[in-house]
């Protein structure tokens, strides 16, 4: 069974960076795809980074191509979002996820996701 742990959210201002961590533990990290999600109120959970496992693909929703950079240490077992020119938009609960078998577009769909962490608040606010 495979756990998450996210860390790293916080308050900062608009354009400012933040750097969130994904630790896993409990299964061979390097068997799962890791994606990140992020989640306002009032609003459905969104795909916002993945990482395939083997390859190493990344994919980007829009609103976070060319800021954010997501990144992986096998070593360390854990997986990076390094979020850059943070906008007050990107306020949310920001959660990582992880599945053996990601294709496509389905990255961005956490239904297609089997294990979950429990959150890290990021909030862009002067």
């Amino acid at each position: 069974q495979l756990q998450l742990v996210e860390s790293g959210g916080g308050l900062v201002q608009p354009g400012g960076t933040l750097r969130l961590s994904c630790a896993a533990s409990g299964s061979t990290f390097d068997y799962y795809a890791i994606g990140w999600f992020r989640q306002a109120p009032g609003k459905e959970r969104e795909g916002v980074s993945c990482i395939r496992r083997i390859s190493g693909r990344t994919d980007y929703a829009d609103s976070v191509k060319g800021r954010f950079t997501i990144s992986r240490d096998n070593a360390k077992n854990t997986v990076y979002l390094q979020m850059n020119s943070l906008k007050p938009e990107d306020t949310a609960v920001y959660y990582c996820a992880a599945e053996k078998s990601i294709f496509g577009s389905s990255w961005s769909n956490p239904l297609r996701y089997d294990y979950w962490g429990q959150g890290t608040q990021v909030t862009v606010s002067s």
